[in-house]
């Protein structure tokens, strides 16, 4: 449909393709094992007719930290400069890394499909900081710092030698509102924190300086205020509960869970943690601290590891907000 779209009103040089998955492919040890999943291969060699007959490239999004635990690997391996002894032979090609793995059992399904000179793009690839076991800015920062060596490079892979390999970076910001679908470190991809704070050191001209990048200007913060728990045990535990898991659904407590930032809070820090969350993505709106023990207060409720964050002004508050916050 898009294509036969562009084709009508003359937009020929306009590549069409669509994104996928790791999931798209079968599981493998070996990357000249690639090949498409058996239950959907039929379409996807159809799809990949398609995208290639028209000149568009193959993508595909890889997330690293999810990828070297699904397949069992060793967690070095995910990084470019893998500081342990696993690495996967495949005949008469040594990988050392999880995405020059990952690129080559792509290349060997796409061969198989008749498609082996096909142009592959990554369309994301990143490191998260928070919501999973190895997900933070240390790992981010050398995840990246090694894939920037490797892209100036111009290696390419042992099945594609000597290729300049197209990327996009997942992503600039965090995304609270981001899907869950592979885990709570979907939401925080982001380079960047939201208020424009680079999280770590990476050079985006890719000659390898210690450098964190530009602080966006023009950043305002809203009142140095939380919403929090008062702690009480008098009252009721049920309800305490549901509007606990009300908070965290109706704002974003994806710095839960084993490895995250904010797992080992107290039961009331957590709850303190998810209506904070809730407030001050709602813009420090004072009736969205009207749960069951919910107060606000001036003190910063943050811990060494868990930071309880206050909004930033917006556009929309500035240009029309309603009547509780638009004054801010």
């Amino acid at each position: 449909m898009t294509r036969y779209a562009l084709d009508t009103f003359n937009f020929t040089d306009i590549k069409v393709t669509t994104p996928h998955f790791l999931d798209c492919l079968i599981n493998v040890t070996k990357p000249s094992e690639g090949d498409f999943r058996e239950d959907i291969k039929e379409k996807m060699i159809e799809m990949v007719d398609f995208i290639d007959k028209n000149s568009g490239p193959f993508v595909l999004n890889i997330f690293p930290i999810h990828t070297v635990f699904r397949y069992g690997f060793d967690l070095e391996f995910a990084f470019f400069d893998n500081k342990s002894k696993f690495k996967v032979v495949d005949g008469n090609n040594t990988y050392n890394n999880l995405f020059t793995f990952v690129y080559d059992t792509l290349v060997s399904a796409l061969t198989k499909a008749g498609h082996g000179n096909m142009d592959i793009v990554i369309g994301q690839i990143g490191w998260p900081t928070d919501g999973y076991i190895s997900a933070n800015e240390e790992n981010a920062e050398r995840f990246y710092r090694g894939l920037f060596q490797y892209m100036s490079r111009k290696e390419g892979t042992p099945l594609r030698p000597n290729r300049d390999i197209s990327m996009y970076l997942l992503s600039l910001t965090d995304e609270t509102r981001n899907t869950l679908e592979y885990g709570a470190y979907m939401r925080h991809w982001g380079i960047y924190k939201l208020d424009g704070i680079p999280k770590y050191k990476i050079d985006f001209t890719m000659q390898d300086r210690d450098i964190k990048p530009t602080v966006a200007k023009g950043t305002v913060y809203m009142p140095k205020r939380w919403c929090v728990f008062d702690g009480r045990t008098d009252h009721n535990e049920t309800l305490v509960l549901q509007d606990y898991k009300y908070a965290c659904d109706d704002s974003d407590c994806s710095s839960f869970g084993a490895g995250a930032s904010c797992d080992n809070l107290s039961f009331p820090q957590k709850v303190s943690y998810a209506y904070n969350m809730r407030y001050q993505m709602e813009n420090q709106d004072q009736r969205k601290c009207n749960m069951i023990g919910g107060v606000i207060t001036t003190v910063n409720p943050s811990t060494p590891d868990c930071e309880f964050p206050i909004e930033i002004l917006t556009a929309e508050i500035v240009d029309g907000g309603n009547a509780v916050t638009k004054r801010y």
